[in-house]
């Protein structure tokens, strides 16, 4: 059985590179690590109100001395990691990103948490201890598993805790639908009173449980928030927002973080919209023809609705 842990969770980017020979970019983790000798993809956590562009291009130019840039957004994976060595069990949300390198030289880390990084095929990459979430990345099998809880810990949807100036921080990762029908309508929630961008529309989603899978939250959500039985079609990106000093319903200051990763999503048999969380953070939700989706101002649009939007070119 795995020991009581104390659960954590966090938002994490990492780098998808090939060289010229369609070769992969990976790091391996060294003594220092819980995982001794098992390779991954270059990247690391986010800090709190870092994009995750950011993050991606800086953890990998740590870990391997090369410059990067961002081409794309790769994937988003979720998963569990007890480490009883540390004694926390960790959910991390991965941002998975396409890369190009820019220049510099690979270089060796002794004393590191990551030593080594390396070119490898996906053939070589194959045979290589490696942790499972580069593995899925990459469409390899794993052969390094991570220690997993039986069942996933309890931990609150909304966690803050004080930062160093004595403000409260509060980091979040979210998933979100573009949400259509087969009548040119798409689904589109608005913030209650009392809360951050009251008034706004909104995409229906929200914050992912310890232990879930973005795709697999976003569904239970729709379901949970307004009624509709949906399905993933694609991700179409990841939007970064920093707070310093968000008011909700809490009624003091919080330094607030969001990562979103927005979906499109299709409702084949749309039905009456139903609000279930009464007295919650959504006072309306309604299907919304897109012509007039369109004509909507910035100031009646959540900064990730209006994001989600653009990458879907509704607007």
């Amino acid at each position: 059985m795995t020991p009581a842990l104390e659960p954590l969770r966090r938002i994490a980017a990492y780098a998808v590179a090939r060289d010229d020979e369609g070769r992969v970019l990976l790091v391996r983790a060294s003594s220092r690590s819980g995982t001794p000798g098992v390779w991954s993809l270059p990247g690391g956590a986010v800090d709190h109100g870092e994009d995750p562009n950011h993050t991606v291009v800086r953890e990998t130019a740590a870990e391997t001395g090369l410059s990067v840039a961002v081409s794309g957004l790769h994937d988003v994976l979720a998963d569990m990691r007890s480490m009883p060595h540390r004694g926390v069990t960790i959910h991390t949300d991965r941002l998975i990103y396409s890369v190009s390198v820019r220049g510099g030289n690979l270089i060796d880390r002794v004393g590191h948490p990551t030593d080594l990084a390396r070119w490898y095929t996906l053939a070589e990459a194959e045979k290589l201890k490696l942790r499972p979430f580069t593995a899925a990345a990459l469409g390899l099998s794993a052969n390094a598993g991570d220690l997993r809880p039986e069942e996933a810990p309890v931990f609150p949807s909304f966690y803050a805790y004080e930062g160093p100036d004595g403000l409260h921080r509060a980091q979040r990762f979210a998933a979100y639908a573009i949400a259509t029908d087969p009548f040119q309508n798409l689904l589109l929630t608005r913030i209650s009173a009392g809360y951050p961008g009251a008034g706004c529309w909104h995409l229906p989603g929200g914050g992912t449980d310890y232990g879930e899978q973005p795709g697999a939250a976003l569904i239970r959500e729709l379901v949970e928030e307004t009624g509709q039985e949906g399905r993933l079609v694609e991700l179409l990106g990841v939007a970064s927002h920093r707070d310093a000093a968000s008011l909700g319903p809490e009624g003091y200051p919080i330094d607030w973080h969001g990562v979103r990763a927005f979906y499109r999503v299709v409702v084949d048999k749309p039905t009456e919209v139903t609000i279930h969380d009464v007295g919650g953070s959504t006072s309306e939700a309604r299907w919304m023809p897109l012509t007039e989706v369109a004509a909507l101002g910035p100031d009646q649009l959540t900064e990730v609705t209006a994001d989600a939007l653009r990458a879907a070119r509704l607007i």
